[in-house]
């Protein structure tokens, strides 16, 4: 096996894991079409090593760090643990 086999199977593992502690929506979805992406690299790689392949990754880690950039500037998801200020609770009383 190539080493690019080893890291597109790797990235596609992480992307995976990643989109499965997501919330639906479309961010999860994109985040599985990256998963994808790496995943069909992977395939490619395992029958011949080629060049080709890095543009396709580029691609899919440009969309990965799009997506996390968005998810850093939204607001928090639905039941997402904010942290409060000591003592907040008790103004609220």
């Amino acid at each position: 096996m190539s080493d690019a086999f080893d890291y597109f199977r790797a990235y596609a593992v992480r992307a995976l894991c990643k989109a499965r502690s997501m919330p639906r929506g479309r961010m999860k979805h994109l985040q599985l079409v990256a998963a994808r992406i790496y995943n069909l690299l992977k395939k490619e790689a395992a029958y011949s090593p080629n060049t080709q392949h890095l543009e396709d990754f580029r691609a899919a880690q440009k969309l990965e760090a799009s997506l996390d950039r968005r998810r850093d500037d939204g607001p928090p998801a639905k039941g997402a643990f904010v942290p409060m200020r000591p003592g907040a609770e008790r103004e609220a009383r």
